[in-house]
């Protein structure tokens, strides 16, 4: 399914303070672009950000940047930030055009990023030869990795059964520890879950949201990760994930 082409987006997001067409340029100095250095966090593949504007906007004491490949969603996104922060300035958080796919190329090793956000990305289940554009895939998690602090969490909620527990072996091989894991988000009391646009419709169509914490530890197993393959084997992490509980921003 494509997008209907905006001919507004891109006008708009030109003369947008914080958009960025050439991320490139800001690597290893993601700290800088914003008027206050503070705790860093990282959304791949926002979309149209209907959740990243409530996190952002409730959470002033935290930066973000928010990543996509398309400046049609990227200018919604745009839209969506102005109308939750209202009348306040909009300074923790920047908009960013990339292929996540090359994510090493914009964010660098001396970018501190504390925390990465994946929200329903593509689960590329129709053919196996596809698994490797995963965002959760070994080849992104490694990637990760390089700028992840230590220490450091990603936050991961599917409505795809294949895809989650696929992950869960990416995560284990990747030195990635389970820190919380649940099958149905919205049962479960977590807090907080800002809810995107996927997610409102998913629930409304009865289907359980998985989610999981993912720790970064300190070593992990030398492999190739482009051309890691899983294990044939069920996918269940070889260390218990907790259920229950609650995190905070």
């Amino acid at each position: 399914m494509h997008m209907r082409k905006k001919k507004w987006a891109r006008p708009e997001l030109e003369v947008c303070p914080y958009f960025h067409d050439f991320p490139e340029n800001c690597r290893n100095h993601w700290s800088e672009v914003f008027p206050v250095r503070q705790r860093l966090e990282m959304e791949l593949g926002c979309g149209k950000g209907v959740s990243t504007a409530r996190m952002a906007h409730e959470n002033p004491s935290v930066n973000y940047l928010a990543l996509d490949l398309s400046a049609d969603v990227l200018g919604d996104a745009r839209r969506n930030l102005a109308a939750a922060y209202g009348q306040d300035p909009i300074d923790n958080i920047h908009l960013v055009k990339c292929d996540i796919e090359y994510i090493s190329r914009f964010i660098g090793p001396e970018d501190p990023i504390a925390r990465i956000w994946i929200s329903f990305c593509n689960p590329w289940t129709r053919n196996r030869r596809h698994e490797k554009r995963r965002l959760t895939h070994p080849r992104q998690l490694m990637q990760y990795r390089d700028f992840l602090l230590p220490g450091g969490e990603i936050y991961f909620k599917t409505d795809d059964d294949t895809l989650f527990d696929d992950s869960l072996v990416y995560f284990e091989a990747s030195g990635f520890s389970c820190q919380y894991l649940t099958r149905d988000l919205h049962a479960s009391g977590f807090t907080p879950n800002y809810i995107t646009e996927h997610e409102k419709r998913f629930v409304a169509e009865g289907i359980p949201i998985k989610f999981g914490i993912f720790r970064k530890e300190e070593t992990v197993a030398d492999f190739d990760p482009v051309h890691w393959l899983p294990p044939q084997f069920s996918a269940k992490p070889s260390a218990p994930c907790p259920e229950g509980g609650s995190a905070h921003v």
